[in-house]
C-alpha cells in the first residue's frame, strides 16, 4: 500500500476531531443528558469503589479509538477528494450509521441489551463520527 499520502493528512485536525468527540462524551454521559439512563441500563454500581478502578486506562483507550476513527475519516476525505462541513456531515453520518451503529447493533442484539442503551450508545457514536468528520473535512 502506498503510504505517501499520510504526510498530506492534517494531523492537528485528526487530533482535534478526536478531542471534540471525547468532549462530547463528557456531555453525553453527564447527568445533564444520559448518565442516569446509561447507569440504570448498564447496571453499573457507581457507589462501588471498584467501579472507578482503571478508569484512566479506559478513557485513554477510548480516546485512542476516537483518534483512530478520526484518522480513518481523514483518509476518506483524502481518497474521496472531498472537503467542507457538508462533506464531513454526510461522511460522518454514513460512517456513524453504517459502521459505528451497525457494529453496536449486532453486538447488542446478541447480548440482548436494553433498547434505550442501544439508542444512547449508537447516538453517541453517530454524533461523534459527524463532529469528527466535520472538523477533519473542514480543516484543510
Amino acid at each position: 500500500m502506498n503510504t505517501q499520502f499520510l504526510s498530506e493528512l492534517n494531523w492537528l485536525a485528526i487530533a482535534t476531531g478526536a478531542i471534540a468527540w471525547f468532549l462530547l462524551g463528557a456531555l453525553w454521559f453527564s447527568k445533564l443528558l444520559f448518565a442516569n439512563a446509561w447507569i440504570a441500563d448498564t447496571k453499573v454500581d457507581v457507589s462501588d469503589p471498584d467501579a472507578s478502578k482503571g478508569m484512566a486506562k479506559i478513557m485513554l483507550s477510548a480516546f485512542v479509538f476516537m483518534f483512530l476513527t478520526s484518522f480513518a475519516l481523514s483518509v476518506l476525505r483524502y481518497r474521496l477528494d472531498t472537503e467542507g462541513w457538508m462533506g464531513g456531515l454526510k461522511t460522518g453520518l454514513l460512517t456513524g450509521v453504517c459502521f459505528g451503529m451497525a457494529s453496536i447493533s449486532i453486538s447488542y442484539l446478541f447480548e440482548k441489551r436494553p433498547f434505550r442503551l442501544h439508542l444512547i450508545n449508537a447516538g453517541y457514536t453517530i454524533l461523534g463520527n459527524i463532529i469528527a468528520a466535520i472538523i477533519v473535512f473542514s480543516w484543510v
